[in-house]
């Protein structure tokens, strides 16, 4: 056997530009952080009704605004229902809400900007129209707006945030459309007798979609903070169901008794925090820029 084939044989197998992209983003210090945080969260939401110690909606009339002790490490609200219970299950509630709402804004934003950078023409200028009236409202304002004509209700809560986030993947597939439909591999595939849904589905979405899973990262800690404000303010999650923001709006009520909006408080900003750090390293692991650093 030949030096060369031995060299061969010895050098290490090309990763995959999956394997590629999950180790940029983990030994980024930010995807590090929000990859741990966001698992050790969905962890505990998953796991609520194994660990947590109590009924999320049991109360005890013997404890009413208890401070964190050893039977309730995070105390007791204003009814007597543990704390610690209600922020376990209420993750999952909001992680619920944020991960359709997401998602059904992705898809619907996605189909929506893929139509209107395509076609364009009239087209374009319809569905673009009506995003620019929808980004007319701040999204908050446009939240409560459609959650006030659904009704105050859980799943209306996460329509409305998928509402308001649609209109930024549409403009974001929308401009990425518009650059490679100019693209010659594009123009050579039309050439060639493609169909538009094959152009679509084989050459311009794979371009767009890396773009578009970090717009839907970022945007996660936007829709976790309007849940948390439609259900602080009594629209979103309704009781007895625990939920963060609501939560909170019912401590500060009780501003003596700190431990009731602190720790709901707490996970919300932590949440954030991951999805936003979390975000920045997904960006940074598909910038092309930084391409062969760990070849």
């Amino acid at each position: 056997m030949s030096a060369a084939e031995i060299a061969r044989d010895i050098e290490p197998a090309p990763r995959s530009p999956g394997a590629i992209f999950v180790r940029r983003v983990l030994t980024s210090w930010q995807g590090l952080f929000g990859v741990v945080v966001l698992l050790v969260i969905v962890t505990l939401g998953l796991l609520a009704p194994l660990l947590a110690p109590y009924s999320p909606i049991d109360i005890d009339p013997d404890n009413f605004m208890g401070p964190p002790s050893q039977a309730h490490w995070f105390g007791t609200d204003e009814i007597g229902r543990d704390v610690l219970s209600r922020v376990l299950h209420g993750a999952t509630i909001s992680l619920q809400v944020v991960g359709l709402a997401i998602g059904l804004a992705l898809v619907a934003g996605s189909v929506l900007g893929l139509i209107s950078g395509w076609l364009g023409g009239a087209w374009d200028a319809l569905i673009m129209r009506v995003m620019d009236a929808f980004l007319a409202f701040p999204l908050l304002v446009l939240a409560l707006a459609i959650v006030a004509v659904l009704g105050p209700d859980l799943m209306n809560a996460m329509l409305a945030i998928a509402i308001t986030k649609t209109p930024g993947f549409a403009r974001l597939v929308r401009s990425e459309v518009l650059a490679l439909r100019q693209v010659d591999y594009i123009k050579a595939s039309r050439a060639a007798g493609a169909g538009d849904l094959r152009i679509l589905a084989r050459h311009v979405w794979p371009n767009v979609s890396g773009n578009v899973v970090v717009y839907g990262s970022l945007s996660a800690s936007q829709a976790l903070i309007t849940e948390s404000a439609l259900s602080f303010l009594g629209l979103g999650v309704q009781p007895p169901t625990p939920s963060w923001g609501y939560m909170v709006a019912t401590g500060i009520q009780f501003y003596q008794s700190w431990w009731m909006s602190f720790f709901p408080g707490l996970a919300i900003f932590l949440t954030v925090l991951a999805f936003n750090f979390l975000g920045d390293a997904v960006r940074d692991a598909l910038d092309t820029r930084l391409g062969g650093r760990d070849e």
